[in-house]
């Protein structure tokens, strides 16, 4: 496969202390947590992806572009050096791209260290270095509604579910509504992220492609042939004061019924990572992860790549999870694709970044919303779907995960 050359710089800098300003308000790229992250400016290539292959496609075209690649990088960092933004469609037949953007100009901050990297074709000029801060375009508030799925058609989607696991047809389904608005003209972008920024420390908070949200749930991170993922599955929503939410998060960690689609969800990862590594370790019982609207189930994973596989290869392995889909999950797959009169797009689908020795972070693509070149907005909302469900209590749980978007936009 032939691929753009292109030449790669990176250089130490003093500390920048935000990076959301540095962002450009219509086509943000960020991938950060705790202010500690990267922030990419421009667009220096873009490949696009799609089908059933799009993720080993993707895996095999940024091989081809790192081949292809003079690269300078003294603090040889995780972060540094060439690297690709990335998000992935949900469905082997979704209309929306899946896409990799390499940047001009990226800028990380990580543990006190700050620097810049600049990609340009070879034999080109190199780009600028846009380091100052924007000042924020005018405030906006919107309301998101309803969007193709309706409420009751929601619930009616739900009581469907169980009566497909009852009949033994699946074990559990993730099933999603979605909210629609739009923005007005030359709306900023930045404005919504940093409110999920500052209101989701904890989480990953990403734009990509006009995908921007903050997810709690890890796919996966490669770091020198070291794996780690969070599993996150089973939901309650947080108490009204200190006892009310001790009551909560232990309800939630004796719930057989969330405790039933946790485990469909760390086996479904388990499987997947299996063939790829030597080693995988799970903490022994899963623990309560407290964000601030809600308490998540959650499991951490652990082990060391024994076949040499990239964290897009992996991503490729693994995606769908049964968090975001079911299990088994073709019979969830189908399920889904028959209850939901909608396309997921990049809902649920892998967001991160990638870097040029395979290594790289990835999330899960939760509570967030899809922004066009004009200006529509849609969020989206899912819950796993086991035997003990209720479709009431589904999609109350939906009103939480909107939550972080609605207040983001709003």
């Amino acid at each position: 496969m032939n691929a753009q050359a292109l030449t790669v710089e990176t250089t130490p800098i003093a500390d920048v202390r935000q990076l959301i300003p540095l962002l450009d308000q219509r086509q943000p790229l960020l991938w950060m947590r705790r202010n500690q992250g990267l922030a990419g400016i421009g667009t220096a290539l873009r490949l696009e992806f799609s089908g059933p292959t799009r993720m080993t496609d993707a895996a095999a075209a940024w091989r081809a572009v790192v081949a292809n690649a003079t690269v300078t990088d003294p603090l040889a960092r995780t972060g540094t050096g060439l690297l690709a933004f990335g998000t992935f469609a949900f469905d082997d037949s979704s209309a929306q791209q899946s896409v990799l953007i390499v940047p001009e100009v990226i800028v990380g901050r990580e543990d006190g260290q700050c620097w810049v990297t600049r990609i340009w074709p070879t034999g080109g000029a190199a780009p600028a270095l846009p380091l100052t801060a924007r000042p924020p375009g005018d405030e906006y508030r919107i309301s998101l509604r309803p969007g193709t799925l309706t409420t009751a058609g929601f619930t009616d989607a739900v009581a469907e579910g169980i009566r497909r696991i009852a009949q033994q047809d699946l074990n559990k389904v993730v099933l999603a509504r979605d909210l629609t608005g739009h923005l007005p003209a030359e709306s900023d972008l930045r404005r919504a992220i940093t409110k999920l920024a500052l209101g989701y420390p904890d989480c990953w908070t990403y734009a990509v492609d006009g995908l921007v949200g903050s997810s709690p749930e890890t796919l996966i991170r490669v770091d020198h042939g070291e794996v780690n993922a969070r599993v996150l599955a089973g939901t309650i929503s947080r108490g009204t004061d200190a006892a009310a939410d001790l009551e909560a998060a232990l309800a939630l960690a004796t719930s057989a019924k969330d405790g039933d689609e946790h485990e469909f969800a760390v086996q479904s990862v388990l499987q997947s990572l299996r063939p790829h590594t030597s080693v995988l370790a799970t903490s022994e019982i899963p623990f309560t992860v407290k964000l601030p609207n809600l308490w998540h189930l959650a499991t951490d994973l652990e082990g060391t790549l024994s076949d040499g596989s990239t964290s897009l290869d992996l991503i490729a392995a693994m995606h769908p999870t049964a968090a975001v889909a079911g299990t088994p999950t073709l019979a969830a797959l189908a399920l889904i694709r028959e209850l939901e009169p909608f396309d997921r797009g990049r809902y649920a689908g892998p967001v991160g970044w990638v870097g040029a020795d395979g290594d790289g972070e990835w999330a899960i693509a939760l509570r967030c919303a899809q922004v066009t070149p004009t200006g529509d907005v849609t969020a989206y909302a899912g819950c796993g779907i086991v035997l003990d469900s209720t479709p009431e209590h589904e999609l109350a749980e939906t009103k939480m995960k909107f939550r972080p978007v609605v207040e983001a936009f709003g």
